[in-house]
């Protein structure tokens, strides 16, 4: 099991652990040799050769899309998923449905989401009560931890430094 890289830049993850599903993982990405290599039978030899599998395989995802990785495995019955990026996970209506983009709304009214609250209790689901403090608003608490006293960080205001 590993994550490996498509040919569209997307990731996948696959899960090839057992005798059965590495023979049909193996056939799946065109290496029947080694689907059928006696010392491959078993997981304590593939440990062994985890390079030489791990590289097969990382070559065929390299070589098609997502969508084409999905399709080929899911077909042999071989555990695979998609890794989300951010930005997929923004856009899932089911992670919305769960609650897990919160909406939250900054001091000049823009709204932003921010990620939900993990894990999700069914009684006390949580929620973010505060999104921080204005940009910049401890500023003058860390320079005088540095050794700036007020007439200072005036002058750095005046200059727009900070």
């Amino acid at each position: 099991s590993s994550t490996y890289t498509c040919r569209d830049g997307s990731y996948v993850v696959i899960g090839g652990n057992s005798d059965g599903i590495f023979k049909r993982l193996m056939q799946a990405i065109g290496r029947p040799d080694l689907a059928e290599d006696p010392a491959l039978a078993h997981n304590d030899g593939r440990v062994q050769k985890n390079d030489v599998i791990d590289a097969a395989i990382s070559d065929w995802t390299s070589r098609h899309s997502l969508g084409e990785v999905l399709s080929a495995l899911e077909a042999v019955d071989v555990p695979v998923g998609k890794i989300y990026t951010a930005a997929d996970i923004h856009s899932d209506v089911h992670y919305r449905e769960r609650g897990m983009i919160e909406p939250a709304v900054l001091p000049d009214g823009q709204t932003v989401d921010l990620p939900g609250i993990v894990p999700r209790l069914s009684e006390t689901p949580g929620r973010t009560d505060w999104i921080g403090p204005a940009l910049g608003a401890h500023v003058g608490d860390v320079l005088a931890t540095l050794g700036f006293d007020a007439g200072a960080l005036e002058a750095l205001r005046k200059e727009r430094v900070i």
